[in-house]
């Protein structure tokens, strides 16, 4: 297991995750434009703020879980499942590079 392609990886992923996120919450905020005075208008911005609160949420999740990978690099506990034990293949990995379970446990 390299661990320097995998803190790699999980660094790029942080990276563009954390820009999603940035996008996601000026397109939340209007910061390029204000609510319309249109009823319609709004009833999509509103649905649509729905959506963005989904993504939002996705995407912070992803973001923690590659976070606590990037540390568990730190300390030395890539690799291992959270819920057994044993090591986390390297397909699996190579996959989700911040999978916290082995493939029998997430079954």
């Amino acid at each position: 297991m390299n661990l320097d392609n995998y803190k790699q990886s999980l660094t790029e992923l942080k990276n563009t995750l954390q820009t999603r996120i940035a996008a996601i919450s000026k397109d939340k905020t209007r910061a390029d434009s204000p609510i319309s005075a249109d009823f319609a208008e709004q009833a999509v911005d509103l649905e649509n703020n729905e959506v963005l609160d989904a993504l939002d949420t996705q995407e912070r999740e992803e973001l923690k879980l590659i976070l606590q990978s990037l540390k568990k690099i730190d300390e030395g506990t890539f690799g291992k499942c959270v819920s057994c034990g044993d090591e986390i293949g390297d397909k699996r990995l190579q996959a989700v590079p911040y999978a916290q379970n082995c493939i029998t446990c997430q079954e």
